[in-house]
């Protein structure tokens, strides 16, 4: 199973806005710039994000993303189930397969598909961001931040 880019980049936002509130509020170009992602891409990802309640974001001159909810309480299996859609992993009608009805296949996809997803409910963002992985968010921040000042 491969997960798509818009679900990658939602996990990398939320990600990178679960280690602390930041202030000045993090922009969507910093985290185009940070993860190299196309903005216009970035602002779609964004939108579901804010639409499902993730993050706050806040349009305009002075505006930003930050975290709207608790990253232990959002599990990964559940946001990416949310990123990824209800699609199933084969398409059996899409391509006209001549063994559909007697396959099983599609089933069997199912129950890994459901298995990989209860799996990634064990984990909550806020373990995902613990240890090295959130000190290294930090320090891009941090960075992202000099940079700036530097080119002032």
């Amino acid at each position: 199973m491969k997960l798509t880019r818009f679900s990658d980049i939602g996990l990398r936002v939320l990600m990178y806005l679960a280690r602390e509130s930041r202030s000045p509020s993090v922009t969507v170009a910093e985290v185009a710039l940070q993860f190299d992602v196309p903005h216009n891409h970035l602002v779609k990802v964004v939108g579901m994000l804010a639409k499902m309640g993730w993050i706050d974001a806040v349009r305009g001159r002075n505006g930003g993303i930050s975290l709207a909810a608790s990253p232990d309480t959002l599990h990964i299996g559940s946001i990416l189930r949310v990123l990824e859609g209800d699609a199933e992993a084969i398409d059996c009608e899409g391509i006209g397969c001549r063994l559909s009805g007697d396959c099983r296949l599609r089933n069997a996809l199912k129950i890994g598909v459901d298995a990989f997803y209860n799996a990634m409910d064990e984990y909550t963002l806020a373990d995902i961001v613990s240890g090295n992985t959130g000190e290294h968010i930090v320090m891009m921040h941090r960075n992202f931040l000099m940079d700036r000042a530097a080119i002032a």
